[in-house]
């Protein structure tokens, strides 16, 4: 077998699964510097349509936490507002770790379609 022949096999079979394994999510969770730490967090989900059309771009959403790390409430501060309910009704499940007193926090979650 030609060893061009067998780069493009190979370039063909193997490298796209690689780059799938390295492009499981689509979002991005950036937290603030010194922010609570989150103990279970669900993944926001990203819509198909949005997602085929290259529709991303960051979600912010105001977060309170409860002493015992529930999540209180949720208000999109900016964003998509599609986007912005998924990440709301994701965020709604997250728990973090128990404080003295409620905290409000500004969480970012970046929807990249192009991943």
């Amino acid at each position: 077998m030609d060893k061009g022949w067998l780069a493009l096999v190979l370039s063909a079979v193997v490298l796209p699964g690689f780059f799938a394994l390295a492009t499981l999510t689509a979002q991005t969770y950036v937290p603030a510097e010194g922010e609570r730490k989150v103990l279970n967090r669900v993944e926001p989900e990203y819509p198909d349509a949005l997602k085929k059309l290259y529709i991303g771009g960051v979600v912010r959403v105001e977060v309170v936490v409860a002493p015992n790390g529930t999540v209180r409430s949720t208000k999109l501060l900016g964003g998509n507002p599609i986007l912005g309910q998924s990440t709301m009704k994701a965020v709604q499940q997250w728990k973090y770790v128990p404080a003295s007193a409620d905290e409000t926090l500004t969480v970012k979650i970046e929807f990249d379609a192009h991943r």
